[in-house]
């Protein structure tokens, strides 16, 4: 059991759609919550645009340093929106919190709920079940390059890529970890090694020497372009894929594509065993704010993913549950083929989680 104090649960709602699936998402969690007293205080954070444009600040001194004290995971809705034209406070706060607490593993599970939503035909959940995991404090995102001569025909743009020894074996021995633990029965790395040979060298030479300790998981590499292209012809390979931080922003966007669509995926970011921060990959959709129609199951599966990273995985598979009765049963919004809008999509999955449980 959680100390007291570490109950606490930072709620982020953010900008755009964030609000209104983070509504859906605090239902659900409430619902979980209240029938197997798991005495989780959700406390909500007014960080976001409102907040920025009104005080100039996007994340308050000190609030880094409250988190990793007081708090046992943050439920992120959405950062991102127009008023901000150079999305300086979604950096500060998206970057600041990666960073910050030093949530290093990304971890994005892409699974097929229902073959009704798959873009591709004749793919079944059978055949879309497997997690990418992405190194999220280094490479390109580390910031660190420049303009020279900026805004001349002349000018020059460098941005380097950032890999450590530290960072890279932590993530990869994240993955062979993560298999062993979930019985899962292969590692896949991907890479560009062949036109990076200092980054992607690194890479390849960690992941053999880390994969050597676990003779029971098969480990095998993929240049990221050609796992691109075989996620789409034969996903049914795949169990985990770890990669850096750049191939695994990109890899996971065709992962979600899979499942259904980025309103289907739900992503943890973790530095295990300590604060961690859920949320959906869809971003804040301004275009979509206030209309009723975006698709809160990835925040909703976020935060299963949160309740399972808690210690309470019996109460995050049944809200996972929920969310596949709700798919099957065509209870969704229109970007997954239903009818329903945000709202009654949350009030389907609770009635589906209130709905009595078959003990056969």
């Amino acid at each position: 059991m959680l100390p007291a104090m570490k109950r606490r649960i930072a709620v982020i709602p953010g900008d755009g759609i964030g609000p209104e699936v983070t509504g859906e998402g605090l239902k659900i969690l409430e619902c979980v919550n209240d029938r197997s007293g798991l005495g989780l205080e959700l406390v909500p954070f007014d960080w976001g645009a409102d907040r920025y444009l009104a005080t100039g600040v996007s994340i308050p001194a000190g609030a880094l340093d409250d988190l990793r004290q007081n708090y046992a995971a943050v439920y992120l809705g959405a950062i991102g929106d127009p008023r901000v034209p150079d999305m300086q406070h979604a950096r500060d706060i998206i970057l600041g919190l990666r960073f910050g607490l030093d949530l290093y593993v990304n971890c994005r599970p892409v699974r097929l709920l229902h073959e009704s939503i798959c873009p591709i035909k004749g793919q079944t959940p059978d055949d879309i079940d497997f997690v990418i995991l992405r190194e999220n404090t280094e490479g390109p995102y580390a910031g660190v390059g420049g303009n020279f001569k900026l805004g001349t025909p002349d000018e020059v743009a460098m941005q380097q890529d950032v890999s450590t020894r530290l960072g890279v074996e932590r993530v990869v021995r994240y993955a062979f970890d993560f298999a062993v633990a979930t019985g899962r029965r292969s590692v896949c790395m991907a890479d560009k090694h062949n036109v990076q040979p200092a980054v992607g060298g690194l890479w390849l030479r960690t992941f053999h020497q880390v994969a050597g300790e676990y003779p029971g998981i098969e480990a095998f590499h993929m240049f990221a372009d050609a796992l691109a292209l075989q996620m789409v012809r034969e996903p049914r390979r795949f169990a985990v894929i770890v990669t850096n931080n750049l191939f695994g922003d990109l890899l996971t966007d065709l992962g979600a594509a899979l499942e259904g669509g980025l309103g289907m995926a739900a992503s943890a970011n973790l530095n295990p065993g300590h604060l961690s921060m859920f949320e959906p990959i869809h971003g804040s959709a301004p275009p979509f704010a206030g209309k009723d129609i975006a698709n809160p199951m990835g925040m909703i599966l976020s935060g299963a993913m949160m309740l399972e990273a808690l210690g309470h995985a019996g109460e995050a598979r049944q809200v996972e549950q929920a969310v596949a009765r709700a798919v099957m049963a065509g209870q969704g919004t229109p970007d997954i083929g239903g009818t329903l809008g945000t709202r009654a999509t949350g009030d389907a999955i609770l009635e589906h989680l209130r709905a009595p449980r078959s003990t056969s």
